[in-house]
């Protein structure tokens, strides 16, 4: 987030988009409900589903699925036609004007409500609410990401931002809600198979001798890896052929799970290291029982960047080690000594070579978090990103035109699937499937549906039936929702018995190399 989750409710205006906030991230939603509420804040909803959230929206548009880069774009033609641009904001810190001006010209209301579904009138409106507002926040989730256009939605999104100005101050910023815990901790620290810790590029000769040097090693690769949806197929393909699992349950959360399973099944040695026996871990040839998050010592740094303590608070059972004492461990036998007494010298360590992470103590956020970058021990950190300008100088507008989705309906496959969660289960229910009170309140899993649609289709309420994409088939338990609109199911992806990722698309954004998860066609029938 370049904006903290308190800023949310100094917003004049927000817009959530691709983000059902109340039953994905309900602690944030509390602060959007609350400024709504109390506040006078307006709130724009862009989402094909009438979430909870809707119920609070002085706008909701409600797209086709997978139409995102036209709408934003048909906004940003609005605020652009009637000149109700920053346009101080433009000339000084933005570049690529006349480019993303000459983008959107044919993004028109009118043009763009063929292809979203949205009426012209309710752009237009949305445009001139969030443009006229002083201070506007955008908060986004997955429903923009998981998309083969999801770089291009976030780039989408970031223009609208800078065209208004809504960057640098307190209730304005461009703002991901991180799909788990420690998501964006993950990736600061290198997660990622691109980049060192605070993503420094491997592919940089000069950041690998800084590092060599730091860690007293040498010959260091300067070739990035394999993103994990580049793994699989390579597995199927015969070109990996072990694979290293910590904290990842992809039989369950990997779209077009039919190939995954073959995939898996090819690898010559798996391990898994978790803290149960998931569905993937019941394939491994070695399974490490490690910590949970209330078992282990460390840091966590969440959705607004802030690096946090996390404190041991139960004894582990059993074997369960620290992952960390885990990864140590093979190191040794594997000829390279990671010795470190416990986390906090491996913090102490990693600050070395991070350079956001560089003024971070344990003895400064022994109380309260720090948001990174903080560069120095005298730093206060940055809870809002940009305010003086951008890293690469001034920020850059993508002139970028819409591509529709990889898979579309037709007379076979004549609905458009869409996945997300559900309150009271979370990702591949590793956990809250074990809790007997959530397993109430949401047992099984569901295929969402507009009442013009159940009619279309002859089928009722409480049906159970048979949904089938190109890829494979479940069989789930029917519910006619005001939530859904017509031409598009909803299921939730947790649910292993009946997993929506049977039937998801595995084609990838070309940069960020995410599914899209978000889109995909699909056909119902009844199972009785």
């Amino acid at each position: 987030m370049t904006n903290t989750i308190a800023d949310v409710e100094q917003a004049d205006v927000i817009l959530v988009t691709g983000s059902n906030t109340t039953e994905n991230h309900p602690v944030i939603s509390s602060f959007v409900k609350r400024a709504v509420s109390f506040k006078g804040t307006k709130l724009i909803l862009v989402d094909p589903r009438r979430i909870k959230l809707a119920d609070f929206a002085d706008k909701w548009l409600r797209p086709n699925p997978g139409t995102d880069v036209a709408w934003i774009n048909s906004l940003i033609h609005v605020i652009i036609k009637e000149e109700l641009y920053d346009k101080e904001f433009v000339e000084d810190r933005t570049q690529g004007f006349e480019a993303l001006k000459e983008m959107v010209e044919k993004f028109s209301p009118d043009y763009v409500s063929g292809i979203t579904g949205i009426p012209a009138a309710h752009i237009i409106e949305a445009a001139r609410l969030y443009a006229g507002a002083e201070k506007a926040a955008i908060l986004y989730c997955m429903g923009i990401t998981q998309h083969v256009s999801g770089t291009d939605n976030v780039k989408s999104l970031a223009n609208l931002a800078m065209i208004c100005g809504n960057l640098g101050m307190p209730g304005t910023g461009v703002n991901p809600l991180r799909g788990q815990n420690n998501v964006q901790g993950a990736c600061d620290m290198g997660g990622l198979p691109n980049v060192f810790t605070a993503y420094q590029k491997v592919t940089d000769d000069d950041i690998v001798k800084k590092i060599e040097k730091s860690w007293n090693v040498s010959g260091l690769s300067n070739k990035p890896g394999l993103p994990v949806t580049e793994m699989i197929p390579a597995a199927h393909s015969g070109d990996i052929k072990a694979l290293y699992i910590i904290g990842e349950n992809p039989l369950v959360s990997d779209p077009d799970l039919n190939h995954v399973e073959e995939s898996l099944d090819n690898f010559d040695f798996m391990v898994v290291q978790d803290i149960f026996m998931t569905e993937t871990a019941q394939k491994a040839d070695v399974v490490l029982p490690s910590f949970c998050f209330a078992e282990k010592d460390g840091t966590f740094t969440n959705t607004e960047r802030r690096v946090q303590r996390v404190r041991k608070a139960v004894t582990a059972p059993g074997a369960a080690r620290d992952d960390w004492r885990i990864i140590a461990g093979i190191s040794r036998r594997m000829g390279f000594a990671m010795e470190y007494a416990n986390a906090s010298e491996i913090f102490d360590e990693l600050t070395l070579v991070t350079p956001s992470y560089a003024g971070i103590t344990y003895e400064r956020i022994e109380e309260e978090g720090l948001h990174w970058p903080c560069p120095t021990a005298d730093h206060p950190g940055t809870p809002v990103l940009h305010s003086r300008g951008f890293p690469i100088g001034k920020g850059v507008l993508h002139a970028i035109d819409y591509i529709p989705p990889a898979e579309q309906v037709d007379d076979e496959y004549p609905l458009y699937l869409t996945t997300g969660r559900v309150l009271y289960q979370y990702h591949t229910r590793s956990m809250t499937g074990r809790t007997d009170g959530l397993n109430e309140r949401a047992p099984e899993s569901f295929v969402e549906i507009s009442p013009a649609d159940a009619e279309k289709y002859g089928l009722k309420d409480g049906d159970r039936v048979r949904i089938a994409s190109r890829r494979g088939e479940i069989v789930a338990r029917m519910t006619v929702s005001e939530k859904a609109v017509d031409g598009t199911v909803f299921i939730p992806f947790h649910y292993a018995e009946a997993a929506a990722n049977r039937l998801t698309n595995s084609a990838l954004d070309p940069v960020s190399k995410i599914p899209e998860y978000k889109v995909c066609a699909v056909k119902l029938s009844s199972a009785a």
